[in-house]
């Protein structure tokens, strides 16, 4: 596969590139590199080419005026003529459109070989894909890396950092409409952010979270000349380091962290703060953004007098990072990000391979890497008083630092580049040769729907049987039903290699999503979605469990339009409780309790149940064609109303003794394995009452069936 990139921020070039000399050199370029030189050691795709902007400047090398960089035998860079041969910042790039557009056709007519898709960086990007695929008929992915609505609401107000937004956001809205698939890096992005915009489209939105080298940050070591770089700020530089690292632009909120520290007499006495802020000589040189940044900082550390207390170096090397996060680690620190949004962040993920625990941005990216990894606390990143308690509450326990230290070793395992491009080139496949039979045109002789979690995953060994055995099952439509959001079930299933289900009934059977037949989207049920909205009053439920119910509610991602989340922490009779609550003041709802913890309330008519049936009935399936799996409470009421239902042998929440279960088949084998041997039973099953002949070993079709 030929595979396009367009990226035209930035000083973009193939090696040392120069983070933070311009505001739009950041952290998509280092994406951007990783992802390319990941993809280069995937069979899958055997050329790559990077599409930026030629550009002169007075201050900045000449390399970025070079038409063709080579990168390897696979890879180059090729910048493109443009209007204008000056550096552009990412609000100016919009008068170069035409130009980029007309550039980019004229480059792919010279080539020997049609590039198979394009992948867009950013938004501007994103709009010259969708013009040159208008034109071309070359299909393109889209990465926005942050987008113009969340950054209008983390500033709320208009000011020099929202100038051109409308313009930006007009602009994502055209690349977001045409693109064959979206790629986001976390569930925050793909169900918060993007949901937002007018071409919102959920199915066709893939989380991948990106990969990161880690293996250098597990390792790293303190540098003497590192330290050095540090210390001589510093009156104790002994004392823990509070660690932060991004570029000095506004919306890294660089101040609220020195507000945050000089604030707080108990952190000044209690560590140092250590602030690398990108590199610079002069900084009447730098660019107004960058430049004002700087000065902020500046001005703040003389206010709360901090001298001796703050190290803001000017310099450091790309290669002083793994040192620096050593340094912060070995002092017993912590690592801060209180960007007013990060859209994923991987200085987050090297605190965390280094042992560093975090404080984050509770908006963004940080809630699945912490969520993954367990390794620190999310703060409201817009109050310094919530910032250095989330420090404060790190620093004065020491085993919680040490438990948040350990933890941070999931990220090795969790972010991997090899495993992202894996998952991405399949994506890519999709988007060029994926399309698929629908449903309707295939006719399927049975309907196999199956939990994820205890269910279809929990055994490797159990999964790869099941592909196996998926793969020969040429009559069968397999589904998904799930208490998990569309883009959580699709990454789960993603990381654990299981196939790709045809249709996702999620979020507890309040959301139905279809494969359609261009592979790699799925479209989302709306007829479902009516059904179940008649009498669904979200914001009343909410206030009556909020004010009454002694629930917890879950995170702000697992609250859904058709389905509130809370923990119920044990409380066996929570669900009998909410359901007269919210009986005694007219409200009819779903209440779901699983695991002894969680507490699902949906609409009367929505369940993952009543979701099966539907779907049965839109494929023109009878009863007898549909089999259902599960292993816990969650999945009561879809085994209680299927014919056919298997409850997997490692079990929970007592469904093998329940009475409305009694004609279920309770598999000997776990997981996947015993989803497999479920379906083996029913067919025999099936075969024997047509013969009146049962398999041997069974009891009576009509009650309870266990495995011999």
């Amino acid at each position: 596969m030929f595979v396009l990139h367009i990226a035209l921020q930035g000083c973009l070039r193939g090696t040392d590139v120069e983070y933070g000399l311009t505001a739009d050199t950041g952290g998509h370029i280092r994406y951007l590199l990783d992802l390319v030189a990941a993809s280069g050691r995937n069979a899958a795709i055997d050329r790559m080419e990077i599409v930026t902007r030629a550009f002169h400047h007075a201050a900045y090398a000449e390399c970025y005026a070079e038409p063709i960089e080579t990168i390897d035998g696979m890879t180059r860079i090729v910048r493109l003529l443009t209007t204008s041969d000056a550096y552009l910042v990412k609000e100016d790039l919009w008068t170069e459109h035409d130009s980029l557009v007309e550039a980019l056709i004229a480059h792919i007519a010279t080539l020997d070989r049609t590039p198979d898709v394009m992948h867009a960086h950013y938004a501007d990007a994103g709009l010259i894909a969708a013009r040159v695929s208008a034109r071309t008929g070359i299909p393109y992915v889209f990465t926005a890396h942050s987008l113009g609505r969340v950054k209008r609401a983390a500033f709320d107000r208009d000011c020099a950092e929202t100038a051109g937004l409308d313009r930006r956001i007009a602009i994502e809205e055209e690349a977001i409409a045409g693109a064959a698939a979206i790629i986001a890096s976390s569930r925050d992005e793909a169900e918060v952010q993007y949901a937002d915009y007018a071409a919102y489209d959920p199915g066709r939105i893939r989380v991948f979270p990106p990969g990161s080298d880690l293996k250098q940050f597990a390792n790293c070591r303190s540098d003497p000349r590192v330290d050095a770089l540090i210390d001589r700020f510093l009156q104790d530089p002994d004392k823990p380091a509070i660690l932060a690292i991004a570029r000095p632009v506004t919306k890294k909120n660089l101040a609220a962290l020195v507000h945050a520290y000089g604030r707080s007499p108990a952190l000044q006495a209690a560590a140092n703060l250590v602030i690398l802020a990108g590199t610079r000589d002069d900084t009447a040189t730098l660019e107004p953004e960058i430049r004002d940044n700087i000065a902020e900082l500046l001005q703040l550390i003389d206010r709360y007098d901090l001298y001796g207390k703050v190290a803001y170096p000017k310099q450091h090397r790309p290669d002083d990072i793994a040192a620096v996060y050593a340094y912060a680690r070995t002092r017993g620190g912590v690592f801060v990000n209180p960007a007013l949004n990060e859209p994923f962040g991987l200085t987050l993920l090297e605190a965390a391979a280094s042992g560093l625990p975090v404080v984050a941005t509770d908006s963004g990216g940080p809630n699945d890497i912490v969520e993954t990894c367990g390794n620190g606390i999310l703060v409201d990143p817009r109050s310094p008083t919530a910032i250095a308690d989330g420090i404060e509450k790190i620093l004065g326990d020491a085993a919680l630092w040490s438990r948040y230290s350990a933890a941070g070793s999931v990220a090795i395992r969790a972010y991997d580049w090899d495993r992202h491009v894996q998952l991405y080139a399949g994506l890519l496949d999709e988007v060029v040769n994926g399309a698929t039979p629908a449903l309707t045109e295939r006719a399927p002789a049975l309907l196999l729907v199956s939990d994820i979690d205890g269910t279809l995953i929990g055994c490797g060994d159990g999964v790869d049987d099941f592909n196996a055995w998926h793969d020969a099952q040429s009559d069968v439509a397999f589904a998904i039903a799930t208490g998990r959001s569309f883009h959580s079930a699709m990454a789960v299933l993603g990381q654990h290699d299981a196939p790709r289900p045809e249709i996702l009934i999620t979020s507890v059977g309040s959301e139905i999503y279809y494969r359609t037949v261009r592979g790699a989207v799925y479209d989302r049920d709306t007829e479902w979605d009516g059904i179940i909205a008649a009498g669904w009053d979200r914001e009343a439920v909410a206030a009556l469990v909020g004010q009454y119910a002694g629930l917890t509610p879950q995170s702000p991602l697992e609250q859904r339009r058709f389905k509130l989340s809370y923990f119920a922490d044990g409380d066996i009779a929570a669900a009998e409780r909410v359901r007269a609550l919210l009986a005694e003041h007219g409200h009819s709802c779903s209440i779901i309790q699983s695991h002894g913890r969680y507490l699902d309330i949906l609409p009367h008519a929505a369940s993952k149940g009543t979701a099966v049936e539907h779907v049965r009935r839109r494929l023109g399936l009878e009863p007898r064609q549909v089999i259902v799996a599960g292993d816990s409470g969650n999945d009561i009421e879809m085994l209680r109303s299927s014919r056919h239902a298997i409850i997997v042998g490692n079990y929970s929440d007592g469904l093998a003794t329940r009475a409305d279960l009694a004609h279920g088949y309770v598999a000997v084998g776990h997981h996947a394995r015993g989803v497999i041997e479920g379906v083996a039973y029913f067919r025999a099953a099936t075969t024997a009452i047509d013969r009146q002949d049962l398999p041997a070993g069974r009891t009576n079709p009509d009650g309870i069936r266990k495995a011999s």
